[in-house]
């Protein structure tokens, strides 16, 4: 499995982003794929998660701001990045599992690249 992951950049707070993460050599249609930040100095912690039966979770940090979605192939997953803060600077990782996403990512199968998000004025 590969993971590819674009859609990063520089914006003002306030701003918007989208992260896209192509999947490719699955073996099966059901895989959790997720999206991992870490800051500089700072653990990395799961953003959000779609689960092999598509259930979403995000980090009560980025409820109501980020949205994750899927798309028909359930191999590409999209990260809309709202309302953007200073505090959501991170290197941002794509990563997928047989079943579920983990909080601190360890157990998770597959990691793409990062992609860094750089939120200042």
């Amino acid at each position: 499995v590969q993971l590819q992951a674009s859609g990063g950049g520089s914006v003002q707070p306030g701003g918007s982003l989208r992260l896209s993460c192509a999947g490719s050599g699955f073996t099966s249609d059901y895989y959790a794929m997720g999206w991992y930040r870490q800051a500089p100095g700072k653990e990395r912690d799961l953003v959000s998660c779609i689960s092999s039966s598509d259930d979403i979770y995000y980090a009560d940090s980025v409820k109501g701001r980020f949205t994750i979605s899927r798309d028909n192939t359930r191999n590409t997953i999209y990260l809309q990045l709202n309302n953007l803060k200073v505090e959501d600077t991170a290197v941002y990782y794509c990563a997928a599992a047989n079943h579920f996403c983990t909080i601190s990512g360890g157990g998770m199968g597959y990691w793409g690249k990062g992609t860094q998000v750089t939120v200042s004025s």
